[in-house]
């Protein structure tokens, strides 16, 4: 799928979390118009740990639009390594999300368990309510995710996380 393919569903589902969250859109800052080339993306500088990730070492942020530290409509987009295996977390805020490649293993809960989670190939959708715990991990092939909610946004973890991306081979 192509970055700005990316971009344009991210926006989207965005719009329609705040709205099925309740939103009011007219009480945050305006969202500038932008366009990227998928050059212009491939080229974007990615960022570690931000406001709404993980935290883990190994794993690449971009933000697409918006502010996660801000209030306002914000996308990001997850790169994940292979072998990557993220802790239950929540976030203060309600999150949509798509896969764009790879295959992303995701389950809702307060323990990461192999069992509770789907395998959620590209093109895939799925939510992660406010407060609501969840962790995803990845196995032999790297994962992009895009994550779109309403800021601010935070990361907290149900048990402290490791402090970098954990082999899905070691159990947490």
């Amino acid at each position: 799928m192509s970055p700005l393919l990316k971009t344009c569903m991210a926006c989207q589902i965005a719009l329609v979390a705040c709205a099925a969250c309740g939103k009011d859109m007219d009480t945050r800052a305006p969202l500038p118009a932008r366009r990227m080339t998928a050059s212009e993306i491939a080229q974007h500088p990615a960022l570690g740990a931000i406001a709404g990730t993980s935290g883990l070492a190994g794993i690449r942020t971009l933000v697409l639009a918006g502010d996660p530290t801000r209030p306002g409509m914000y996308a990001i987009e997850l790169l994940v390594p292979a072998h990557t295996r993220i802790a239950a977390h929540e976030h203060r805020d309600d999150r949509s999300a798509v896969v764009v490649s790879g295959t992303w293993h995701f389950g809702y809960g307060r323990t990461a368990d192999d069992t509770g989670s789907t395998s959620l190939g590209p093109g895939s959708f799925y939510t992660e309510p406010a407060n609501m715990p969840h962790f995803a991990r990845t196995e032999g092939e790297p994962v992009a995710v895009i994550i779109t909610g309403y800021g601010p946004t935070d990361t907290r973890y149900e048990t402290r996380p490791q402090t970098s991306a954990t082999p899905s081979e070691r159990k947490p």
